[in-house]
């Protein structure tokens, strides 16, 4: 029987991989032809990583050496890409002319990598990371003694050069468009993680960067220029920035062709005797660039090739990261989104994170750092589509856990654990040292238990877990304790707790916050980021990147959103003065944009009701250019000081209260609170003002200024309680903002300075702000140095281009709703 003629051109993973799964089946089917472009036989590309890391040689990745074409009559074609493709005579052309006829013909010649147009990209020095030609110029690269390495790309293969890369010795940079690596892969905790592993393995990173430039000198590459000016000197650019699947010869040879060669589900192209399998095929609109789904549609057509039924529907994907000691798994639908619940794990003493996401009672995705043992375990669950609604519980523990308790209750799980199981990891005890404990030494609370094994003494993340190891001890004589209300239900720490540890542990993310004391949601909620953005930007000043995302509509985009969805906007009017060329280019901005109320406010300010939202940025540049800037009245910060007109022009004024007022608001201004902030400054004790129901209250008298807090005119109506009495103007600006910086430094997000007076007592205050000179100064300098970078106007920012995403309309779907 003569053999019908298969000729495959790509001799890489996908085009040998089908000739193994035709071979398995049907071994004389085929007179079998394969063209390589590269010199050399057939390797397993994706363990380029461990070459270049010097982890493993060439040879140690060859999957077929010359003997496996040899016994198989496989006739290689090496180094001789092909160049046409003749669909009617059933021929393919290669390079040097040689023509060779098919009865089946396979296009497995993959993809190519992205090379960025930036300017330099020619320059000697800058490569890819596709073939094993590219690992050898990087090693080259590698030798020069200080070499320093720039890799433009955060996603799996840039991540991998770059470990490679320094494993060999070089520094190396990776440079990210976005703020989290591998964002495809993983969530922004995760991503954190990872972060901080490479950094630890001698690879930094620049995040949310975008590359302007590549610079050189003598013809070589000599740095990397960032938008924004910044230059990452290199010896060796890497650019990893995709992949683009090469269909140039089908698209030539007139087959249909989108993105990569369109196939259907027997991987069929629009010829019937051509098909496509690998990076270079498109399966219902997708084109795949990862192993999995290579080896599903290589079994699919080996079946076809060899008269089988077969059908390929796509592939559900899993990724792991190939760097050495960073444990990363990802697959499916990890990042949840709508109708979806997440089933969260941390332990910050391994540096654990885990995220299963649920829907519809089913796996629907997992991400996973520090422990992926069960990562295919999962991914077994999420292509199966089994329910796990009675796995519940334990799903999150693993597949020996789970496995081994199924159909029991949640308690088994503690029970099933041996005594070594680590408990508390901040102090390292043991289920067997707090059950022993509790048995020796009569311990009936959790505070006992503290008190002798220093579990839950630290972070106290495992407060639940040593709750539940008490409960199971001493049955029914087990009491639970109640403690701190936490910030939300994302965490069971109190927000003193979560303060403390910011600064004691010197944590500079929500990632960060996050993964150290163990929140149980990947990435919070509406309540608790806010508050942490407002914490780290308070400990941190200068130094940490505000998240715009943890921030209220209002703050976002610094204006009060209204009940039929327009803004308010309300210029600051320093102490309450304005001016008529002021009051002109309001009254202009509510002329051309029609805005329909113009209010007085009860802090003197002029309030433009009922902006629209795609105006704002408009109306902000008008008022900006007319020298006013915002008033902040949207803000968890220091909103307005109203003033009475003083000695100036009142009979009975004793002092200067309106040059105080602006003195202090020009001082205060920018400066973010744990909740609004208003001050009042009356020139005498008739109190027009009305100082006495401020935040902050000043009534100025003949001997000097009494400086009053905590009073209110919301919800609560309160009136203020004298704080001290100073006789100068610099001491009260000096004593009024170290009060406002203790309440900065201490209060919890969203509580008013009446509410945190109360929980700390006036008398706390009075002995370190009023009584204690050295400590009032403290806080007067680390306000003064915060206000460094926080006098800064967002309008202006605005009206200059930052955030302009936020108006753009699929943006807004993400708005908080307001507190």
């Amino acid at each position: 029987m003569t053999k019908q003629r298969l000729v495959v051109v790509g001799n890489g993973m996908a085009g040998c991989r089908l000739i193994e799964e035709v071979l398995k089946r049907d071994a004389d089917r085929y007179e079998i032809t394969v063209f390589g472009a590269e010199p050399r036989v057939n390797y397993n590309r994706i363990m380029l990583s461990p070459v270049l890391a010097g982890e493993k040689t060439f040879g140690d990745i060859v999957i077929n050496d010359e003997a496996w074409y040899r016994d198989n009559a496989i006739t290689l074609h090496a180094g001789q890409a092909v160049t046409a493709i003749d669909p009617a005579a059933r021929t393919v052309e290669a390079e040097g002319g040689l023509v060779v006829a098919y009865d089946r013909l396979v296009l497995a010649n993959g993809s190519d990598p992205v090379r960025l147009p930036l300017p330099g990209a020619e320059l000697k020095g800058v490569v890819t990371f596709r073939d094993i030609d590219d690992v050898d110029a990087m090693l080259t690269a590698a030798e020069q003694p200080g070499a320093e390495a720039v890799v433009i790309g955060g996603g799996l293969l840039g991540l991998e050069a770059a470990y490679g890369l320094a494993r060999r010795g070089m520094k190396a940079t990776v440079v990210h468009l976005m703020d989290v690596l591998m964002e495809r892969q993983l969530d922004e905790a995760a991503g954190y993680l990872l972060t901080e592993a490479l950094r630890e393995r001698g690879v930094e990173t620049v995040l949310g960067a975008q590359s302007e430039a590549i610079l050189g000198e003598g013809g070589r590459v000599a740095g990397l220029k960032l938008k924004g000016g910044r230059v990452l000197p290199c010896d060796l650019l890497v650019m990893a920035v995709g992949i683009r699947p090469n269909a140039a010869l089908a698209r030539a040879a007139g087959l249909a062709v989108n993105r990569g060669v369109v196939v259907d589900d027997q991987m069929r192209a629009s010829d019937p005797a051509v098909f496509a399998v690998g990076e270079c095929a498109e399966h219902r609109g997708v084109a795949y660039g990862l192993v999995a789904p290579i080896w599903d549609m290589c079994r699919t057509l080996a079946d076809v090739l060899t008269d089988k039924d077969a059908a390929y529907e796509g592939s559900t994907l899993s990724t792991r990261l190939k760097v050495s000691g960073v444990d990363v798994f990802s697959a499916g639908q990890f990042a949840g989104g709508e109708g979806c619940e997440d089933l969260v794990f941390r332990d910050a003493g391994r540096g654990v994170y885990k995220r299963l996401v649920l829907k519809e009672g089913r796996l629907a995705g997992a991400v996973m750092f520090g422990d992926a043992a069960d990562g295919n375990w999962y991914f077994d669950l999420m292509r199966s589509g089994e329910p796990v609604a009675e796995m519940r519980e334990t799903l999150i523990f693993g597949q020996a856990i789970t496995e081994g308790l199924r159909g029991q209750g949640p308690s088994s799980a503690v029970a099933a654990m041996a005594d070594t199981a680590e408990i508390c990891g901040c102090n390292g005890v043991c289920k067997g040292e707090i059950v022993g404990a509790i048995t020796a030494h009569g311990l009936t609370n959790l505070d006992s238990v503290r008190a002798v094994t220093k579990a839950s003494a630290s972070c106290g993340s495992c407060t639940p877990l040593v709750e539940q190891v008490l409960a199971l001890t001493l049955g029914d004589g087990f009491k639970a304790e109640t403690g701190p209300k936490p910030v939300c239900k994302c965490t069971t720490h109190g927000h003193g707790l979560v303060r403390r540890r910011i600064v004691e542990d010197e944590l500079k993310s929500i990632p960060q916050v996050m993964q150290a004391l163990e929140w149980k949601t990947p990435d919070g909620c509406p309540s608790c980021r806010p508050a942490l953005n407002y914490y780290l930007l308070c400990a941190w000043p200068g130094e940490y990147r505000d998240d715009k995302q943890s921030r209220f509509v209002n703050e976002r985009v610094h204006a009060n959103i209204q009940k039929d969805g327009t803004y308010s906007v309300v210029p600051r009017m320093w102490g309450g003065l304005t001016s008529p060329a002021e009051l002109r280019a309001i009254a202009d901005v509510a002329d051309e944009f029609a805005i329909p109320t113009v209010k007085v406010t009860g802090g003197q300010r002029i309030d433009l009701l009922g902006v629209k939202k795609d105006d704002l940025p408009a109306v902000w540049a008008k008022l900006n250019a007319a020298g006013m800037v915002s008033g902040h009245a949207y803000g968890k910060a220091l909103r307005t000081v109203k003033t009475c007109v003083g000695s100036q022009w009142c009979r009975f004024g004793t002092q200067d209260s309106t040059g105080l007022g602006v003195r202090l608001e020009k001082f205060l201004w920018g400066s973010w609170t744990p909740a609004k902030v208003k001050l009042g400054v009356s020139g005498c004790p008739r109190n027009c003002a009305e100082a006495t129901c401020k935040d902050v209250g000043v009534i100025c008298v003949d001997s000097g200024y009494e400086i009053h807090i905590g009073g209110a005119a919301g919800l609560d109506i309160r009136g203020t309680e004298v704080l001290t009495k100073v006789r100068t103007e610099a001491e009260a600006i000096e004593t009024i903002t170290a009060v406002i910086q203790l309440y900065r430094e201490e209060g919890w997000y969203l509580e008013r300075i009446y509410k945190w007076m109360n929980r700390v007592s006036l008398d706390e205050i009075k002995a370190r702000v009023a009584d204690d000179l050295e400590e009032r100064r403290a806080l007067y300098r680390r306000f003064a140095f915060a206000q460094r970078s926080a006098r800064i106007d967002p309008w202006a920012q605005r009206v200059a281009g930052r955030d302009s995403d936020e108006f753009n309309p699929l943006s807004r779907r993400l708005e908080f709703v307001d507190a």
